[in-house]
């Protein structure tokens, strides 16, 4: 790595100190070539002059005329200490300029290496597992905006390894209950403490389904957090979405004694949406409604049309959703009451499969509540079909 960053600034250095040298090297031959002649001609210029001028002039072109060709010699005599006088002067400007260039291309080459050191460095530490690794961001060049890119990776790797483990720590809450359960069971029958009656099977065979059903919704999880799964968008009758679920949870509510209820609008309405992903999130939306409505209650399906969207509402007259939790309702294995979801055998993962297929379809959506004992609606939208 460090020879890395050693031929980088070397580069930089090399590049910078090139260019200043060659942009010297041409004034130093433009210089040395173009002031002697130039020099030369003006001297030549001025001796013409001085020679065939008159009064004062006259006098002077005589003056530096006596002797034996001193005029001439004194020009030429002129022009070389010129020449000497200038090419020092140049020397000790050149090694000036040198010096200065070599300064400056230290010090800019190091400015522009220090931020990608800074970011190798970073980025080591992330690969290291320190996730919460950020660079200084300064400016708004492009390596400004590297950073700024850098670092918003570095937040996203942060938040997915915080899921990561979380999963993992929820996964395995999970299934430690059901797995405890079967194996006291099991370990009852086997030492003969529990007797080998139906009623025991019956008990293994709940959280054997359990473990099954957990299972299943963390592969269907799996699959729509990576978008793995194919929509076959067409428009669908709503009413039919409606008259779907609602058959196919009579059973569930006539067994807890709650009034299942639909509002429809007048006019017919389609949506936008995969039937068989609509009638999921319905399902689980009213299943969840009916869990936790108390005997007599009542769980309604309304739907109103709204702009471009039809908004389905799952309203129910049950424990209600204190306000705090509200926010994290759609959270994996997020439980407002975790002793009591867990007898109801939930997997705690239904309404967050229920977010991704909504969104998944281009929809929204949330929940509200009056707070506890005080019933919850929740509710999404589906684009209409045109």
């Amino acid at each position: 790595m460090k020879a890395i960053r050693s031929r980088l600034s070397l580069k930089l250095f090399a590049s910078y100190f090139l260019v200043i040298l060659i942009g010297m090297g041409t004034v130093w031959l433009t210089t040395r070539f173009t002031v002697p002649n130039s020099y030369r001609r003006h001297l030549t210029v001025m001796e013409q002059n001085l020679e065939g001028g008159t009064g004062e002039g006259n006098g002077m072109g005589q003056m530096m005329g006596q002797g034996t060709g001193q005029g001439g010699g004194m020009m030429s005599q002129f022009y070389e200490e010129y020449q000497a006088s200038f090419n020092e002067s140049l020397i000790v400007a050149v090694i000036a300029a040198t010096l200065v260039a070599l300064l400056a291309s230290i010090l800019f080459s190091r400015s522009i290496v220090a931020p990608v050191r800074s970011m190798t460095d970073a980025s080591r530490r992330i690969a290291e597992g320190r996730y919460d690794e950020r660079v200084d961001q300064r400016g708004s060049d492009e390596l400004s905006q590297l950073a700024h890119s850098f670092n918003q990776m570095a937040e996203q790797l942060e938040q997915v390894e915080s899921m990561r483990r979380r999963l993992i720590g929820d996964v395995a809450h999970e299934l430690r209950t059901p797995l405890t359960s079967i194996k006291g069971t099991a370990e009852a029958l086997m030492d003969g403490i529990l007797p080998a009656a139906d009623e025991t099977y019956q008990q293994i065979h709940a959280e054997a389904g359990r473990l099954s059903r957990l299972v299943d919704d963390l592969q269907e999880l799996s699959r729509v957090e990576s978008r793995a799964i194919q929509l076959d968008l067409r428009p669908v009758s709503v009413d039919s979405l409606i008259q779907t679920v609602t058959k196919r949870l009579q059973v569930q509510s006539d067994e807890k004694r709650v009034n299942l209820t639909s509002s429809l609008p007048r006019e017919p309405l389609h949506v936008l949406a995969d039937e068989g992903r609509a009638i999921q999130v319905l399902t689980n939306l009213v299943g969840n409604a009916l869990q936790f409505t108390p005997e007599n209650g009542t769980v309604t399906i309304a739907v109103e049309r709204e702009k471009n969207e039809a908004r389905f509402s799952v309203i129910d007259t049950g424990e209600g959703i204190p306000a705090e939790h509200l926010p994290r309702i759609f959270d994996r294995f997020y439980r407002v009451d975790k002793s009591r979801s867990r007898v109801r055998g939930g997997s705690g993962i239904g309404l967050t499969i229920a977010r991704h297929l909504v969104e998944s379809h281009g929809g929204r959506i949330w929940a509200e509540s009056a707070g506890k004992n005080k019933g919850s609606a929740f509710i999404f939208t589906l684009p209409l079909a045109k």
